[in-house]
């Protein structure tokens, strides 16, 4: 039978690496795929994956970007770079889209403040003036928390497009109220910039942990993985971000794309 391996992308922090390498750990021990393999990056990823991709010795690859949404690397650099592996590819959607992401949305900010309708939730993401990703997938979350949770008010906000996480606070009606960072890792943002520009200092706010090594991250993976076998029928991108993907480069190869 051919050999799978289940090609997990993120973008590299020293605790980001911890939390992804959690989950990579996790997908090992299920019988998932043949092997598992963690590819990080930082500021040049071109330079960091290239060597690593090329290095794949399988014969299929499943490739997960670990983001919330698409960005510039995910949209470009990624499939670029995969056209180049020696193996058939599928390049998934980001797995912070998954809906399973919103339940652990959901469990740390039970975890940081009362569970009832007198609670106010803010989701705070990275967000972008040149892309609606970050928005369309923060929004998603926020409607089915709204749906599904015993949460009252939930309101999203950003840090580089408006609603501004700096004015939050001033959003939020109910008694009680946590904002929780859209990030699949501890970075710079959740440990720095996000506390600073909510005040927290302040107090009346609590401050719920990123996503990290959630386990319904590694469930949402999986997930992510499962849906992409059943929607594998050929190269033809199944949704609106899959084919935002291919119209930079192909998402599914047959290692003939260099």
């Amino acid at each position: 039978m051919p050999h799978e391996t289940l090609l997990l992308i993120g973008r590299e922090t020293a605790r980001a690496t911890t939390a992804f390498e959690t989950h990579a750990r996790r997908l090992r021990d299920r019988d998932l795929v043949d092997d598992v393999r963690l590819l990080t990056y930082g500021e040049e990823p071109r330079r960091t994956l290239t060597d690593a991709v090329a290095d794949l010795d399988t014969d299929r690859v499943v490739a997960v970007p670990l983001t919330v949404a698409h960005d510039h690397v995910t949209l470009q650099t990624v499939p670029t770079l995969l056209s180049d592996a020696d193996a058939t590819v599928r390049y998934c959607e980001p797995v912070g889209r998954n809906a399973l992401v919103t339940a652990a949305v959901e469990a740390r900010a039970a975890a940081a403040a009362p569970t009832d309708a007198g609670t106010s939730v803010a989701l705070v993401a990275a967000g972008s003036s040149r892309r609606p990703y970050q928005r369309q997938v923060t929004e998603y979350h926020a409607e089915r928390l709204r749906r599904r949770s015993a949460f009252g008010e939930v309101v999203p906000c950003y840090l580089r497009q408006n609603p501004a996480v700096e004015c939050v606070r001033y959003n939020l009606t109910g008694d009680h109220a946590v904002a929780v960072p859209l990030f699949l890792s501890e970075c710079p943002a959740t440990a720095d910039y996000i506390p600073e520009k909510l005040q927290l200092d302040r107090g009346g706010l609590a401050y719920a942990a990123p996503l990290g090594d959630h386990e319904h991250v590694t469930e949402a993976i999986v997930s992510t993985v499962e849906t992409e076998r059943a929607l594998d029928t050929g190269p033809t991108p199944q949704t609106f971000e899959e084919t935002l993907t291919a119209t930079a480069r192909a998402m599914a190869t047959d290692g003939e794309g260099r």
